[in-house]
């Protein structure tokens, strides 16, 4: 039987394409950079995926990928790359000024409070899931909040993890499961700590790691029977 619940935030419990767009239109907006387009968005997005997957490999350092990211994109559609670190920092806020919520999300965690310990587990910016967390709600319904920045390690190390078990007291792994849409960070993470994972995959990617999660699910809906048995 699970004791403790670790939700991942970004892709899991939150819809960050969703944030991802009305930030990036937001500030194109902003800065006078001209129309927003989809396809503009999808070569960002695929870009910031690529460079946070850096990340959790450990081929680049947080402010190396949060920058990064935007210097490449901006060179990518011809605007100033000088402007990168700037548009960073504005972007961070503006991420948390749109909330929505995976289907599902939030009624599961509030069906969940006061039977588990509930845990957010995310590599997102502090000030980014700070505001994302107020202004969701979800701050009132975790019980814990572990930001990468703050714990001084990224998912999957295991010294994130450590810093988790450490910090809400638990002495059996067994009573742990990892609940995230990142193989890379969630699934691996969880792996490598010796805890079980559930993979959030509602568009059936294939699992290329070289082992297998504990329990996959299309929807959200489905984590109440595993947590159940």
């Amino acid at each position: 039987m699970y004791k403790y619940l670790l939700w991942d935030i970004d892709g899991t419990v939150l819809d960050f394409l969703a944030s991802e767009t009305y930030a990036i239109r937001y500030l194109f907006k902003k800065h006078n950079f001209g129309e927003c387009s989809d396809q503009i968005i999808k070569t960002y997005s695929k870009i910031n995926i690529k460079y946070w997957q850096m990340l959790e490999k450990g081929e680049l350092t947080k402010q190396e990928i949060l920058v990064g990211r935007f210097r490449e994109f901006f060179e990518l559609i011809g605007i100033d790359t000088t402007i990168a670190e700037q548009f960073n920092k504005e972007y961070q806020t503006a991420l948390g000024d749109c909330i929505v919520f995976i289907e599902n999300a939030k009624e599961i965690l509030l069906s969940q409070k006061g039977k588990y310990i509930l845990a957010a587990v995310t590599n997102g910016t502090k000030v980014a899931q700070e505001k994302k967390l107020r202004c969701s709600g979800l701050d009132e319904i975790f019980d814990a909040v572990f930001i990468s920045e703050t714990v001084g390690a990224e998912k999957p190390n295991r010294a994130f993890f450590d810093y988790v078990f450490e910090k809400l007291g638990v002495t059996d792994k067994s009573e742990v499961l990892i609940i995230g849409d990142s193989l890379t960070g969630d699934m691996k993470g969880g792996h490598l700590s010796g805890i079980d994972t559930c993979w959030f995959n509602p568009e059936h990617k294939l699992n290329t790691l070289d082992f297998s999660v504990t329990y996959e699910i299309d929807c959200l809906e489905k984590i109440r029977d595993i947590v159940s048995e």
